[in-house]
This record gives structure tokens, C-alpha cells and sequence, in this order.
């Protein structure tokens, strides 16, 4: 008994007729009529019977019918999601850190959706901190993941496709408030509210006092953009965070770093261990394109 046996018995059992069932499946009687005395021969019990001019399931092939329907189903559903797969639909699953869903990764999910009206293609977002992100990728619960960079990168391809300016945020009372742009150095002897270890920035500050060849001093270790220009406002240090529209609506002054500049890159990270389907391929190159003209 195979599949194609299995097709031409489920047939049969809704035309009632040898004739035309064998007509439905573009072959020969004599074809349909063999195939269907192997699949009784091997398993043991009629599956059909003569009534009058047409033939009808016997009680065994009714509830075999069920089992058939069911199976030939769940194959077809299989068929056709590989299909689907392969026309380039399906789901894109994305990680990214919070800020960059306010507008850059819905405004390209937004854009590559508008470009492929006739495909079935969804998405769906998750936000965490970079290093979460990475190890969820390596974990394949994300296709593509939108972050820092990432300190481990073994089995990763991360390519740049945002660039972020770093400024200095101060209470409006203190002390640096009075600069419009300042040297890093000049911040060493205040408290910083600064990212953690968990969050990307953290690498692309750090690389700033590296080139210093100094330490800042840490007050608060925090994992968010957001909470971080929070506790600067209410006077809990100064910080180095990523130039945003959230600071002007906060009680900080937003000034610009001289020496050294730096730059966050943001990029897109995909696993070098996993298939990497045709509809997230199509994104992935889409992102690339998209892209390539404003770094």
C-alpha cells in the first residue's frame, strides 16, 4: 500500500463509480481496480461492496475512510506550507531592542509587506536587550535579530544597517549643563549612570573610555535607553546614550561629545547554523538594500 493507493481509494469512496473515479485520477479501470484489490488483499477486510450500479463502502472502509481523509490532510497541509515556503511566504520572526521598534524596523517590515501584496507573509516582533537577542537567535526562536553588537559572534553574520550618534545627557542643574559640547574627559569626575554588561550600548561606551585610557565612574548599572535618560533627569548621574526623541521631553540638557566620537552601529544578525528560509532570505536582502543608501 502506498500514498497514490491511498489517494485512489479516497476517491472511489466519494464517486461510488470505478469508471468515473478512474476518469477523476487520469487512469485506466483495470488500474483502480487493482490497486484497490491490493489494498483489501493486504489488509485483510472488504473495503467496498456493490450496491445496485454503484459501489459503496462497507463498514470497514468507512471508518478506514476517516483515517485516510485525515492523514491525506495533514500530508496536504504539509505539501502546501513547503510550498508556500518555498514561493517565499511565511512568517519573518524578529528580535530587536526597543527603540529601534518606535519607527526603523516597522517602517522596513511596512515597506517589504507593500512590495509583496500577493504573498501570505507575516511578522512578528519581540524586543529584549542585545545580549538576550543573541543568545534567543543561537536558540533559533528569532530568524533575524536588530541590536548592538554582539561580544560573541560564533556562528553569527552581523552586517551594519543603522548608524546612532552618542551624546552626553546631564540634569539641567548640574554642573555641565552650561556646555553645548564637552571633551569626555571633562565628565570623568561625575557619577554615571551607565549600561549594563546584558545591554550592547555598553560595549560601544566602554569603547569610548578605552581610548581614554580611563574609567568612569558607575553609579547605576541599567539595561534600558529609556530608564537610563529617566534617572539622569531626576538627578542620578549623567550618562552617554543614544541621541533620541524621548531626551527632549525629559528635564536634561543633551550635550554633544567632542573627543572621542563614537558612534552605535545597529545591526542585523542572522545564525550561520540554521536554514534561512526564502521569505526571510528576500527580507534580509530587502533590509540591505533599503538601507545601503543612508550609512
Amino acid at each position: 500500500m502506498n500514498l497514490t493507493h491511498l489517494r485512489y481509494f479516497a476517491e472511489l469512496a466519494h464517486t461510488h463509480h470505478y469508471t468515473r473515479a478512474a476518469q477523476n485520477l487520469c487512469i485506466t479501470q483495470p488500474s483502480l481496480s487493482h490497486a484497490i484489490f491490493k489494498m483489501e488483499e493486504e489488509l485483510g477486510v472488504p473495503l467496498f461492496e456493490k450496491n445496485g450500479k454503484n459501489t459503496v463502502l462497507t463498514v470497514f472502509g468507512e471508518q478506514f475512510l476517516r483515517s485516510v481523509e485525515n492523514s491525506l490532510k495533514t500530508l496536504d497541509d504539509g505539501i502546501d506550507f513547503l510550498q508556500r515556503t518555498a514561493r517565499g511566504e511565511g512568517v519573518i520572526r524578529l528580535g530587536l531592542v526597543r527603540p529601534l521598534g518606535v519607527d526603523l524596523i516597522p517602517s522596513l517590515a511596512r515597506h517589504f509587506l507593500t512590495l509583496h501584496p500577493d504573498r501570505d507573509i507575516h511578522f512578528s516582533f519581540q524586543t529584549d536587550v542585545t545580549q538576550n537577542l543573541v543568545n534567543d537567535l543561537n536558540a533559533h526562536h528569532y530568524d533575524l535579530i536588530f541590536c548592538s553588537h554582539p561580544q560573541k559572534e560564533n556562528g553569527l553574520t552581523s552586517q551594519t544597517v543603522h548608524r546612532e550618534k552618542l551624546v552626553l545627557i546631564v540634569p539641567q542643574n548640574h554642573e555641565l549643563a552650561r556646555f553645548d559640547s564637552v571633551n569626555l574627559e571633562q565628565t570623568l569626575p561625575y557619577p554615571y549612570v551607565y549600561f549594563s554588561e546584558a545591554s550592547g550600548i555598553r560595549y560601544e561606551v566602554d569603547k569610548m573610555f578605552q581610548a581614554l585610557g580611563k574609567r568612569p565612574h558607575i553609579a547605576y548599572e541599567i539595561v534600558e535607553d529609556q530608564v537610563t535618560a529617566g534617572l539622569v533627569a531626576h538627578g542620578f548621574g549623567i550618562a552617554i546614550v543614544p541621541e533620541m526623541e524621548l531626551l527632549s521631553s525629559l528635564n536634561i540638557k543633551v550635550i554633544e561629545i567632542l573627543h572621542p566620537i563614537v558612534k552605535r552601529n545597529i545591526y542585523m544578525i542572522s545564525s550561520n547554523q540554521f536554514y534561512m528560509p526564502p521569505v526571510v532570505r528576500n527580507f534580509h536582502d530587502f533590509v540591505l538594500e533599503a538601507v545601503s543608501q543612508n550609512l
